[in-house]
């Protein structure tokens, strides 16, 4: 369907559901997917397999909604925030005069990388704006932790009822969401000592530390991917931060842990590593680091700014 630019909406309503039961999650679902099909809208459903199949059924069988894989788009938030402005940018090409996607962050990125996510669902406040985009993210509070729908509650700014949704009082403007300090969990590896620790390296010398640790079985391709993103955030500590610098390396079978630590503030755009930000100082690097690491996590406190960047799969333990 061709919309009228006219008439055709702009902006991006984002909201969230939060459900106790599948009938709760289907009174939302349902009247909210039908009315996008109705008014010709492309009607899209990123759900895991389950939830997805619930939906599914509860729709008429002639219903045009596509169907998204949570593993396809779910990798990384920055590679998800890519991919649906890739997709709503080709369907508007098309001539979409609204869009609607109804949809989960997978359970396991939840339990295993939430913050990540966390500033993901702040950020598309500002990456989605120019779509003409409403989206519904479910949440299901039998199985989400409290601190996760505290944050749903100040990333969203609307909620999802049956038939519509009403304006959320508790949303938090997305640069003052992320510029909010938050605790660094440490990931179970770095409960002993690190197998490397660097002062003041410079990025040749990162990168070989990186490739000379041994005992980890992750593929090749993985441990290239986090040489990159090291080597990148190193230069930026270097240029844009403050001495001195250290970097840790722990690793196990599974993963490799590195953190860069410098004395600095850290990049000044709330939106780093998150968007494309190639003329933001540091930008290009966080950007890349984003895009090619299992988990990327940023801290500031009294002491300075730290990235710590994983690789292997953030949701096997």
């Amino acid at each position: 369907m061709t919309a009228d630019p006219k008439t055709a909406r702009r902006g991006y309503d984002h909201a969230a559901v939060r459900y106790r039961s599948d009938a709760d999650l289907l009174a939302v679902a349902v009247p909210f997917l039908e009315s996008g099909l109705a008014a010709g809208e492309p009607t899209l459903v990123s759900l895991e397999p389950e939830r997805a199949e619930l939906v599914r059924r509860a729709l008429s069988p002639a219903a045009k909604t596509q169907y998204l894989s949570t593993d396809d788009f779910y990798a990384r938030p920055a590679a998800a925030i890519r991919s649906y402005r890739d997709l709503m940018a080709g369907l508007v090409a098309d001539g979409a005069g609204g869009i609607r996607i109804f949809g989960e962050i997978p359970r396991a990125a939840i339990d295993t990388s939430w913050d990540w996510w966390a500033r993901y669902e702040a950020a598309v406040n500002h990456a989605y704006d120019e779509f003409p985009l409403r989206s519904v993210c479910a949440y299901d509070t039998r199985t989400t932790p409290r601190h996760v729908l505290d944050d749903v509650a100040r990333t969203h700014p609307f909620v999802a009822i049956p038939g519509g949704q009403r304006r959320n009082a508790g949303y938090i403007d997305p640069p003052a969401f992320l510029a909010d300090p938050r605790p660094m969990t440490p990931h179970p590896i770095q409960h002993s000592a690190p197998l490397v620790e660097l002062a003041d390296p410079d990025p040749p010398t990162a990168r070989h530390a990186v490739l000379g640790i041994a005992g980890t079985d992750l593929p090749a391709g993985e441990i290239d991917d986090l040489v990159l993103a090291v080597s990148e955030i190193v230069d930026n500590a270097v240029r844009y931060g403050r001495p001195p610098i250290t970097m840790r390396i722990w690793a196990d079978a599974g993963h490799v842990v590195v953190t860069v630590h410098d004395t600095g503030e850290g990049p000044a755009d709330p939106f780093a590593g998150l968007l494309p930000a190639a003329r933001h100082i540091g930008g290009r690097g966080l950007w890349i680091a984003h895009q090619v690491c299992s988990q990327v996590t940023l801290h500031r406190d009294e002491t300075g700014f730290t990235a710590r960047l994983t690789a292997g799969n953030p949701w096997r333990r």
